[in-house]
């Protein structure tokens, strides 16, 4: 595994630490490129009973890196890139909550934006650390929600609620978070690694059949009849988004550090 997101198998216990702090684990293709494939190795290795995902030093994941000249690193053969019409963003919901049905659980240490929100949600379990910001941020660069997260984030809070994150452009820390539904403990910042470890051991004592089973049942009691489709739905959105000129005023008002002007179209 590359670097860039390290795995650590503890026991019954698969830790992937994303690994790029310089960036506050931004997600570079690289890096996302990574997670899902060290999610799905995870997904089919019967020794792998419970996966754990955080991150490294004071952040989760800032989102997608932004920066001038990113690298374009991904597993894909050019016959599956060509044919690939998700890409990573897509994968997140699908690959963590449909095609493994292993317990996954977050150890959100710090910040978690945009796209490394939605991989939070994408688990099914998240401990957050008390200074820890969750915001979603896509009114700010003029784009609608992806990586799943127009529908994990409903269903963990609610439609008003999530309709409120969405369009205040809200920040919440960990106590917030855990009030409205985005995690289910919050710990102390020094405490967060720990009590990521103990509470996926305690996990990984019950039977991997039992787990697995439980998972599947409640994945398709509270799921979408289609979540691939939805998530195509979600990416259509965002390009619409990202093509308007509102979207490209909104880019371009983030990086100039302005208020954006827009004209609604």
């Amino acid at each position: 595994m590359s670097d860039v997101l390290v795995t650590e198998q503890n026991g019954r216990v698969r830790t992937l630490r994303l690994n790029r702090p310089e960036k506050k684990n931004a997600l570079s293709d690289e890096l996302a490129w990574a997670i899902v494939t060290a999610v799905e190795d995870a997904a089919h290795d019967d020794d792998t009973w419970v996966i754990a995902i955080t991150g490294t030093d004071d952040a989760f994941c800032a989102g997608l890196d932004l920066s001038p000249g990113r690298d374009h690193a991904t597993p894909l053969s050019a016959q599956d890139a060509l044919l690939d019409d998700i890409s990573w963003v897509g994968r997140f919901p699908l690959v963590l909550r449909e095609l493994c049905d292993k317990p996954i659980v977050a150890g959100i240490n710090g910040v978690a934006v945009g796209a490394g929100l939605s991989l939070a949600m994408a688990a099914d379990i998240r401990i957050v650390a008390h200074s820890a910001r969750l915001m979603a941020g896509y009114t700010r660069i003029g784009g609608s929600p992806d990586g799943g997260l127009s529908w994990t984030l409903p269903q963990a809070i609610g439609y008003e609620q999530a309709m409120r994150f969405m369009l205040e452009n809200r920040t919440v820390e960990g106590a917030e978070a855990v009030s409205l539904g985005m995690a289910g403990e919050v710990v102390e910042d020094a405490d967060l690694s720990k009590r990521l470890a103990d509470y996926c051991a305690q996990i990984a004592k019950w039977s991997p059949v039992t787990t697995r089973l439980a998972k599947r049942v409640i994945g398709k009691s509270s799921g979408l009849p289609d979540l691939e489709a939805h998530v195509r739905f979600e990416l259509a959105s965002i390009r619409r988004a990202f093509q308007s000129k509102d979207g490209e005023e909104a880019r371009k008002a983030f990086f100039e550090k302005r208020a954006p002007v827009f004209e609604g179209h």
